[in-house]
This record gives C-alpha cells, structure tokens and sequence, in this order.
C-alpha cells in the first residue's frame, strides 16, 4: 500500500517543515509515502467560503484515481486512539488498498463533493488546530501507527 498525503498550500513554519520532515522520513521505512501541496488559493478576501472550498476541490481533484481510498482529515470525523488508528491502517492493508490517501483541507474545511468523494473521515482530537498544525500531528500519528504495528518501542500503552 503506498500512502498520499495532501495537503492544502505549502507549510509556512520552518518549526513545522523539521518535524513533518523527521516524521514523514521514518514513516518511509514502511512504506511508500509521499506528500503532495495542492497550491493555495490567492486573492481570497473578497470570496466567499463556499467558493473557496469549491476552488479548493478542483485543485485536490485532480490528484485522485478512481481506486484511491480517500480519508479526509475532517473536525466531525470519527476519532481513534493512537492503537485503534493503527488497526485502521492494518484493515486498510489487509483489505488490499493500493493507495490511502489523507487530505488535510484548508482553513474552512472541505466542499461538499470532497465529502461525497471520501471513504472515511477522521478527526485528531475534539481541539481544533490550525490546518498548517494539522500536518505535524498526522504525520507523527501516522508514524505512530506504523511503529505500533511493526512493535517498536516509540509508543507506550
């Protein structure tokens, strides 16, 4: 199984660039990862958010394939601990998923055809984060998972 995840706009803190990156590095030793920027949207002052969302998912649209299964990162998602995340993934694996692909939306969320799109939704925590902390706190959760997974002493229970 390969794992996408996309992001909307690049990350801005250069706090937030090292850890993605330390994370996003040992989640590599797995499996085949990759992190995609779908670029911002610009002149947005005057737009209203429905039509930013809408402009958002045809920028995200693009990068899906019809046999992906699309998960977004989603404030009314269903939440897991940290062990039930990890049996997610492993039931994703054994259902012979070819590639999972997370999308982290922008600052209001998502469209509606994102969400019609979408397999699953998850939510990190009942807190809402900025969409640029989002990208540190899934990238360790998903680093997380796998170290569970495979038995390594990262996670305690």
């Amino acid at each position: 199984m390969q794992i996408t995840f996309l992001q909307n706009g690049k990350t801005e803190e250069n706090y937030l660039k090292e850890g993605i990156a330390i994370f996003e590095h040992r989640i590599r030793r797995y499996l085949p990862y990759q992190s995609e920027v779908i670029p911002a949207l610009k002149n947005t002052k005057n737009l209203p958010v429905a039509q930013q969302k809408q402009k958002e998912f045809e920028l995200m649209r693009k990068w899906f394939e019809k046999s992906d299964c699309v998960v977004l990162l989603d404030e009314h998602g269903k939440e897991f601990s940290s062990v039930q995340f990890a049996e997610y993934l492993q039931g994703k694996m054994n259902a012979g998923i070819r590639n999972l692909t997370f999308v982290a939306g922008g600052p209001y969320g998502f469209a509606p055809e994102a969400y019609a799109l979408a397999s699953d939704k998850i939510s990190l925590s009942k807190m809402t984060f900025s969409h640029q902390m989002i990208r540190l706190l899934f990238t360790e959760q998903l680093y997380r998972a796998f170290s569970i997974l495979n038995h390594e002493p990262y996670h305690n229970e």
